[in-house]
């Protein structure tokens, strides 16, 4: 016997019958039972026998069941106590869901994550030049240890190798964060070549981080490496003008003299400008002891800067001894010293005091005396 007829068996219920649809042409529903009927057919049982029947729930009761509407309506379908299994497949699929959410939030870039700075490599397009002596990494990693990492870095999954990462920017916090041993905080981009220079540079634009020839270096890379003029110019923030002078001195000066030098903030344009133009009139190689000395390697990068340029100058011209002319007497009163674009003449005002002031009154009549033999020919 099915469960429902042995409920009806233990209650004493007769089973109804099932509302039947009014034919289509009567418009109205069909009447409903008797009240003597329903309730000879739908006996409420006793106390004792509903607590016979349900051992687990003493306090429960059975309600008296309503008289229907006339109309006939949907049955209802109960609600089912899920089983443990529903409820875990359930739950695994609200944690794929949560997982997904998450997956795709951290593939839009909005989201901030922690990566382990071993899992992340350098951008293809290198943007600094490295410095041993960097006099302000050790701040920052003392930064971060007492105040944590503030500003999260960039990168992209990695173009051709799972599981890592390439930098836009954020290198010196990577190194803190290495330091440290420690993840990096940072936000995902999935960002093609053209987007990640574009970002590694509008970033250092904005916080004026790179160097002069850090700069040039950068701009040199990037049309090396194919990219057209239009997204360096963005990528950089400058004009046309002064990207072609980024790379010719990007050009001249050799990479190992930049890497023995180092960034070299202070020294600007207009010196590393100058550099280039000693490198072109000298020979590189003059310089090869220099760098290779421990105590050049020792200096802040400005230092090495200043002792290249100083070691390219051009030799001094050598001046001519100075002409002492001397009177009848022997007496040394005038001096004169030549270069090869002027002639200083000075007077002894302790031997012949007076003598300049005079020669500087009879200066046009000298000079008219000069024009006047210079015009007979």
């Amino acid at each position: 016997m099915s469960r429902k007829s042995n409920l009806d068996a233990l209650f004493g219920a007769k089973p109804l019958p099932k509302p039947q649809p009014a034919p289509a042409s009567d418009p109205e529903a069909a009447p409903a039972p008797e009240p003597e009927a329903f309730a000879a057919a739908n006996v409420t049982p006793s106390e004792s026998e509903f607590a016979a029947a349900n051992p687990r729930a003493p306090d429960s009761h059975v309600q008296e069941p309503r008289a229907q509407e006339p109309r006939a309506q949907e049955p209802r379908v109960p609600e089912r106590n899920r089983s443990g299994a529903v409820r875990a497949m359930s739950s695994t699929l609200r944690g794929l869901a949560a997982r997904a959410d998450a997956a795709a939030e951290i593939e839009a870039g909005t989201v901030v994550i922690e990566i382990e700075p071993d899992r992340i490599d350098d951008s293809f397009i290198a943007d600094r030049v490295a410095d041993a002596n960097d006099p302000g990494l050790p701040a920052l990693v003392e930064s971060i240890r007492e105040s944590g990492q503030q500003v999260p870095i960039l990168v992209r999954p990695h173009p051709s190798s799972p599981e890592r990462y390439q930098v836009a920017y954020g290198r010196r916090r990577i190194q803190a964060a290495r330091r440290l041993a420690r993840p990096v905080r940072a936000v995902v981009r999935p960002l093609t070549d053209a987007e990640l220079v574009v970002a590694q540079g509008k970033e250092n634009l904005e916080r004026q981080d790179l160097s002069y020839i850090e700069r040039a270096f950068f701009a040199l890379r990037l049309e090396e490496h194919g990219f057209p003029r239009a997204t360096i110019t963005a990528a950089m923030g400058v004009g046309k003008g002064d990207l072609s002078t980024l790379i010719s001195v990007a050009r001249t000066v050799p990479a190992e003299i930049v890497r023995a030098i180092g960034p070299a903030p202070a020294a600007g344009r207009p010196r590393w400008m100058l550099l280039a133009e000693r490198i072109k009139a000298a020979q590189a190689g003059r310089i090869a002891g220099l760098i290779a000395d421990p105590g050049f390697q020792a200096k802040p990068t400005n230092e090495r800067f200043t002792a290249v340029l100083n070691a390219l100058a051009p030799p001094a011209a050598k001046r001519p001894a100075p002409q002492l002319w001397s009177d009848e007497a022997g007496r040394f009163i005038a001096r004169i010293e030549r270069t090869p674009d002027r002639v200083a003449l000075s007077f002894d005002e302790t031997l012949e005091p007076g003598l300049a002031d005079y020669v500087l009154d009879r200066l046009p009549e000298i000079l008219a005396a000069y024009r006047a033999g210079r015009a007979k020919p």
